[in-house]
């Protein structure tokens, strides 16, 4: 095991790493090297070789204290009221991004794949917690030898931009009260008179951090600038130009909010919006800066929105997809307790269903209904 923690791609070389992890942003080496910077557990890379050639592969992070909430297995299991493991041992995924995947050589069966990792995981005498996978992986993982059913954690959102850009986007969210809606707030928006600048994080790095500060004082959460201006500095000089921040200010005055995505491919991933609210216009700046001036980028056809707001997602025509956690262990606490985990899954479920109709439109029903 010491070697998948040698460094964040476990001692493959970028390259290698990113052949098996194509169009994947959230497993990329960039993304899995930006992880790494963050305090707490140690992030790695387990890989292995496959008797019949090819390669598979899936981020890893050696666990003893993490301190980012939503990958604590342990506290997301007890809060549901479910079985959980010990709150130390290997996360499979990585540390932040929240979609994980197993990647694998083309043409390679993705069961295989998965049952080689598998036997990789269940060699060490810890616990192995897969954590914001998607329904194939867990079905693979299933095939594989897992026991325990996944549960469910959230939706992860995407927005498809069609080939004709913003006007044939606005044209397909489906009814024409969302139409209008959308185009209203961007002329709102446009009409404030901001002044929009595009830059790299390395240059934005603490406008990035005070508007973030600002945004969790809105929520009553107190936040040091310096230390998260630091933080953002150190994942700009690392990412360079692949790590971009949209800027909006009146005349001439500082930035008065921002957004940070990265681009890979022709899809947009979308990672931090901040804003000072108190002199903001009322113009619908969130939903410009996240969503309707990053659809509009040359090239773009898809944007990954994420995790939580499932609503305001679904509004603006995002679909929405499970993320389940799934106890790889052999002797998982989870073993045995199938319906308590479909009745979660399910409550779940319907919880999201019951949250309007555009919510229960956007869902993604094959891949949620098998474990519910």
């Amino acid at each position: 095991m010491t070697e998948w923690f040698s460094g964040p791609l476990g001692g493959l070389s970028d390259q290698d790493w990113d052949r098996l992890a194509g169009d994947r942003f959230y497993s990329s080496s960039l993304w899995l090297r930006l992880c790494a910077l963050s305090p707490g557990s140690t992030s790695g890379g387990l890989h292995v070789d496959l008797p019949g050639g090819g390669r598979a592969a899936v981020p890893v992070a050696r666990v003893r204290d993490e301190p980012n909430p939503h990958c604590r297995w342990h506290d997301q299991l007890t809060k549901r009221g479910l079985p959980a493991p010990p709150p130390q041992g290997i996360l499979v995924g990585q540390r932040r991004g929240y979609q994980a995947h197993l990647l694998a050589s083309p043409a390679v069966d993705p069961a295989v794949a998965a049952g080689a990792l598998l036997d990789a995981l269940r060699s060490v005498r810890e616990p192995s917690v897969a954590m914001y996978v998607t329904t194939p992986d867990v079905r693979s993982l299933r095939a594989a030898g897992v026991r325990a059913l996944p549960v469910a954690l959230t939706t992860d959102a995407w927005i498809d931009v069609p080939p004709g850009g913003w006007e044939a986007w606005t044209t397909s969210l489906g009814t024409r009260n969302r139409s209008r809606r959308v185009r209203r707030e961007a002329r709102n928006f446009a009409r404030a008179g901001y002044r929009l600048e595009h830059r790299t994080l390395k240059e934005a790095y603490h406008d990035v951090a005070r508007l973030l500060a600002r945004t969790e004082a809105r929520y009553g959460r107190t936040v040091d600038v310096e230390p998260l201006a630091r933080s953002f500095r150190a994942q700009g000089e690392l990412a360079g130009d692949r790590a971009e921040v949209t800027l909006c200010s009146l005349d001439d005055g500082p930035p008065l909010g921002f957004c940070l995505y990265y681009r890979q491919g022709d899809t947009v991933f979308l990672r931090a919006v901040g804003f000072d609210y108190e002199k903001l216009s009322g113009a619908a700046e969130y939903f410009n800066l996240t969503y309707y001036i990053p659809a509009r980028l040359p090239g773009v056809r898809r944007l990954h929105a994420g995790i939580e707001t499932p609503d305001a997602k679904a509004r603006r025509g995002a679909t929405l997809e499970p993320l389940w956690l799934l106890d790889l262990s052999e002797d998982s606490v989870l073993n045995g307790h199938d319906s308590e985990v479909r009745r979660h899954n399910h409550a779940f479920l319907t919880l999201l269903r019951d949250t309007s109709p555009m919510v229960a439109e956007a869902l993604v029903d094959e891949l949620w209904e098998e474990f519910t």
